[in-house]
């Protein structure tokens, strides 16, 4: 194999300018106009938040190399006059020679030395074992008829992006090549959250994390040592910091490139094992407190995940959440600029230990003050906390009424048969999207820390609340249909439904507050 496809000068990252224009640019490119790129353009959420996390790694050891340490205030002059880009530029043309997709010693987070391990020299795999949204061996994926006998060649640019998204989100399970199972990815089932800039070069100073400390090591996969087979084989390891967790490979891959530079096979085996830590959690994973236990924050089919918002604001107690690191280090940021908004991008995929399950990309524009006050962050907790509540009392009547119109609405069957046809039904996506469309004004509000403000918010949610509920209820009510016994539970079901509901019903002056916003 001749070395060819360097990263460097081939277009392989999808980037949008300023204009709208949508381009494949080379990584010295990249650095070069990162003030003219508004943001990355890929379209699959676990490759997209996989090549931010490899530009960050290289920022970090660029600045390492040239600045060797720096605080807030460099990083902030950064974000306002630019990333130093001719440190970068001198780092990647410094390590040239590891950023070759191609290389018979020294492929780009690939393993040479499974060309000649005896378990992996005479296998090959279809290139889409490392495609998250394709089909292999057991695992179909809804909408993809690859083929493992005959897979379709693909380019050099679209297998590295899959590339790096498989190795950070890729779920742990049986590799059956060098060990029987690996672990997970650093970011298997995981809903990512990264802070976005108005520009490529001030997310990446955003989200940026601290120098590594003297004496300490945090190397990226491409500055490490070339992977042997006995260091696939060693035991777990934890990353040595988050340049590690960004870079690591946790499956060994070898692509097998034809005469034109595609890419139809490859050669796989377990990788670089990455050990839990539970003192360094991944910089972009939240969590929150669920039965005492934390949780990574991840998606939920059919959640909307304006539902788990409070999980990425601060907690003074720090015991309803966890934030993403990389929120206290945009935090530093934003606490010395004049900005009243900060857009998070939330993105990933979700898994069922080896089964995928679903990806998402969603995007938030949050009051800054909400990132920086955790006061108004607990402002916030507190009504999503009612909304889940309001949610959980109409569930418990609507089953209740539902059972009630079926024969034997004691039985125990009949109650899950109820409930089950309340969850499948059209009531909880109603509820929660009504409620959302007073999410963002509310959120407002309460940026502002006015005590005036603060009613106002209050009276708006409640109001949203409750016609969030009648619009639930009446879902419920097309359900039960107009049978004498199903109008009589519908009955009772009301009436239980306005008892619960009646600390949401607005005083006077309430009222006028939230009618006002509404004609405003």
């Amino acid at each position: 194999m001749n070395k060819s496809f360097n990263l460097l000068d081939e277009p392989w990252l999808p980037v949008r300018l300023q204009n709208g224009q949508v381009c494949d640019l080379g990584l010295l490119e990249v650095f070069q106009r990162a003030g003219e790129i508004s943001a990355l353009a890929e379209t699959a959420p676990p490759s997209l938040i996989a090549q931010y996390r490899l530009l960050l790694a290289i920022t970090h050891r660029a600045l390492s190399r040239s600045e060797g340490s720096w605080t807030d205030a460099d990083r902030l002059r950064w974000y306002q006059s630019g990333l130093p880009s001719e440190a970068i530029l001198d780092y990647l043309e410094h390590w040239r020679d590891r950023f070759w997709l191609f290389h018979p010693g020294q492929p780009f987070m690939q393993v040479a030395a499974l060309a000649e391990a005896e378990e992996t020299r005479e296998k090959q795999k279809p290139w889409a074992q490392i495609s998250l949204a394709s089909a292999n061996g057991n695992t179909p994926v809804v909408f993809d008829h690859s083929c493992d006998l005959t897979p379709q060649p693909t380019s050099a640019a679209n297998v590295l992006r899959a590339l790096l998204g498989f190795l950070q989100f890729t779920p742990g399970g049986l590799v059956k090549t060098l060990r029987s199972s690996d672990k997970a990815g650093a970011l298997a089932n995981t809903a990512a959250v990264l802070p976005l800039g108005s520009s490529l070069a001030e997310t990446l100073c955003m989200a940026l994390h601290a120098p590594t400390p003297s004496g300490h090591e945090d190397l990226p996969c491409w500055e490490q040592e070339l992977p042997s087979v006995a260091q696939l084989q060693a035991a777990p390891r934890p990353a040595s910091g988050p340049n590690d967790r960004y870079t690591r490979q946790t499956r060994a891959v070898l692509l097998l490139p034809d005469e034109q530079g595609q890419v139809q096979w490859l050669r796989f085996a377990a990788g670089i094992a990455l050990a839990d830590d539970v003192q360094a959690p991944d910089p972009m994973a939240s969590y929150r407190v669920s039965k005492q236990n934390l949780v990574r924050l991840s998606f939920t089919e059919g959640r909307a995940f304006w539902r788990d918002l409070p999980t990425l604001l601060p907690d003074a107690e720090g015991k309803a959440s966890q934030p993403a690191p990389v929120l206290h280090w945009a935090a530093s940021l934003l606490a010395n600029l004049a900005t009243n908004e900060q857009s998070l991008l939330v993105a990933g995929l979700a898994s069922d230990q080896a089964k995928l399950l679903r990806w998402r990309s969603e995007r938030f524009n949050l009051p800054t003050a909400l990132l920086l006050s955790p006061e108004g962050a607990e402002e916030l907790r507190v009504y999503v906390r009612q909304a889940e509540e309001v949610f959980n009392d109409i569930r418990s009547i609507a089953a209740r009424a539902l059972a009630e119109s079926m024969p034997e609405s004691e039985h125990k069957d009949t109650k899950t048969r109820a409930r089950n046809l309340f969850d499948t039904g059209s009531a909880t996506p109603l509820y929660f999207s009504a409620a959302e469309r007073s999410l963002g004004r509310v959120m407002d509000l309460l940026g502002t820390g006015n005590s005036s403000d603060l009613d106002k918010a209050d009276a708006i949610w409640q109001q949203a609340l409750l016609a969030a509920a009648d619009t639930a209820w009446q879902s419920v009510c097309d359900a039960l249909g107009d049978s004498p016994k199903a109008l009589r539970a519908e009955a009772r079901g009301y009436m239980n439904l306005m008892k619960k509901l009646k600390p949401l019903r607005p005083v006077q002056t309430n009222h006028a507050v939230a009618e006002e916003e509404t004609q405003a």
